[in-house]
């Protein structure tokens, strides 16, 4: 797809990024210091071999953020204009992890629209229902997380192939936390203290995959729900943490073709990225550049009767963090 409409970058003193040159679409990708006037600068002229990429810089984090302020304060060196740059996902993760049923609307809007046909409540009684099993768990303190391929990752603005497969593809605009120190066992007052920096997820999702019709005992089924190649854009930047002043009052928007189908707040989230980052490492070992996906808010394509097709165009945005744009293309189109 064409190049990042650079107008929308972070409200910040700098952000990292992956970047390639716009016109060798096979050339290296390389870590980048990127600051909002559209410049910047390879990394590896600043850091050496610990800045190989963006996760080996992240596997340094404590040691090298204090240089990345001054790289963007004093300016020296060969800077680039954005504009000759092709953006990339801005981390390569050994790991990504997923927040589902995070956002209490988003919840009650999947329930109400996968009720089966029989279902003898009405929609009133079900979404109160639903709201009492979303209260039940905030109270009780029971995230939920499972598993995604990083091979599912893609760029902020290439296009996104819907598989022939794909019944009835969606999407979910997500708030994504890099991890920049390794976690295990972390308490919630101390998880924040992990997270590198924060960029922007859409996690595309083939509903009519989701649940196993076959063995409904089985549950769930995000491995072919959710990790088609391309299916998770990631970036455009990873704005550092501390630049990332409210987690919880962070507007998340998606536009279709122009029109505004998610346009939500963090507020509506169950449980915050403390919290989800100490639910995770209570089983496992979070690493420097894994991605944490926090869940989608309400607004989502079965909410609207309107899923993805072959030349629909998604433009979304969190505030801070800058946007994407993503064209679906139709598998063999």
């Amino acid at each position: 797809m064409e190049p990042a409409d650079e107008s929308a970058l972070f409200n910040a003193p700098f952000a990292l990024a992956t970047l390639s040159a716009a016109d060798d679409p096979g050339g290296e990708r390389f870590p980048a210091l990127v600051v909002p006037e559209g410049a910047a600068i390879d990394l590896r002229g600043v850091f050496g071999e610990p800045a190989a990429s963006v996760r080996t810089l992240l596997e340094r984090w404590d040691e090298l953020r204090p240089r990345l302020d001054e790289a963007a304060r004093v300016r020296t060196g060969p800077w680039r204009d954005l504009a000759g740059l092709r953006v990339h996902a801005p981390v390569e993760p050994r790991q990504v992890f997923q927040s589902g049923a995070n956002y209490r609307q988003h919840v009650i809007d999947l329930e109400l629209a996968h009720r089966a046909a029989g279902d003898p409540r009405t929609p009133e009684q079900a979404r109160a229902e639903i709201a009492a099993v979303m209260d039940h768990r905030a109270a009780e303190d029971l995230p939920y997380a499972f598993l995604g391929l990083p091979s599912a990752l893609t760029g902020p603005h290439d296009d996104v192939t819907l598989p022939s497969w794909c019944a009835k593809p969606d999407w979910e605009l997500e708030l994504a936390a890099v991890i920049g120190r390794t976690a295990y066992r972390v308490p919630v007052d101390e998880a924040l203290s992990h997270v590198a920096g924060y960029t922007i997820a859409n996690d595309l999702t083939d509903r009519a995959a989701v649940f196993r019709r076959d063995m409904p005992a089985i549950g769930t089924d995000w491995l072919a729900s959710k990790n088609a190649p391309g299916f998770t854009p990631l970036g455009p930047w990873l704005v550092p943490a501390e630049f990332v002043a409210d987690l919880g009052r962070l507007r998340i928007t998606l536009r279709l073709n122009g029109r505004v189908m998610q346009d939500e707040s963090t507020d509506d989230m169950i449980f915050g990225v403390a919290r989800l980052i100490a639910h995770i490492s209570a089983s496992a070992r979070l690493l420097p550049g894994d991605v944490l996906l926090t869940g989608s808010p309400a607004g989502n394509g079965m909410h609207w009767g309107r899923l993805l097709r072959g030349g629909d165009v998604m433009e979304s945005s969190i505030t801070g963090l800058g946007a994407q744009r993503t064209r679906c293309t139709e598998e063999g189109s």
